[in-house]
């Protein structure tokens, strides 16, 4: 098992991957299309926003019902980075707090250690990167190091994505594909 403190190093960094990416995003840019289908650069932003408001309430030992409606909608505002900004913030010190990674948190589909949560947001922040920097024009080569961490977390489960509705089929790559390549397209992305 991973100590917390390299836990809580990983998270840093797939959070300056995306962080770095929406400091980037120009004006002219928000409308831009991603990857991600149904979502345009400020659509993506917000869901990652969204996600990360989630992570003190869901630490903090809340449900997903007593959250409820609390984080739908636009959570970007008028001015999108600095909502960004405030709700990766407070996510990232809810996890720092002593204990939050030894807790159990009550997700959509059960019971999961704080472990596993912070690996699932540390998937989502380096996917996401990736669709961001392709949204914005911006370098979408992604730390090489979490690249193969999300791939060893995700693997595992892979089947299991494109079941859950949540994102698309996978795309075949050639089986001596870099490690990014094969993580874009496990989650259904076109590299």
């Amino acid at each position: 098992m991973t100590d917390v403190s390299t836990l809580l190093e990983l998270h840093d960094r797939a959070f300056a991957e995306f962080d770095r990416r929406v400091h980037a995003i120009r004006d002219d840019q928000w409308a831009n299309p991603t990857p991600c289908a149904e979502w345009n650069v400020r659509d993506l932003v917000n869901h990652l926003t969204s996600e990360q408001l989630w992570a003190p309430s869901m630490l903090g030992g809340e449900t997903v019902e007593l959250v409820g409606s609390r984080f739908d909608g636009d959570v970007l505002g008028a001015d999108p980075v600095s909502a960004w900004d405030s709700a990766a913030n407070a996510a990232r010190a809810a996890f720092a707090e002593p204990g939050a990674l030894e807790r159990t948190v009550h997700l959509s589909y059960g019971d999961r250690p704080a472990r596993h949560y912070l690996e699932e947001m540390i998937a989502d922040l380096v996917v996401h990167a990736w669709d961001l920097a392709r949204g914005i024009g911006a370098d979408a080569a992604l730390d090489p190091e979490l690249v193969d961490r999300v791939l060893a977390f995700t693997e595992p489960h892979a089947d299991s994505l494109a079941a859950s509705s949540s994102f698309a089929e996978p795309v075949p790559v050639p089986d001596d594909a870099d490690p990014q390549t094969r993580l874009i397209a496990m989650y259904g992305r076109t590299p």
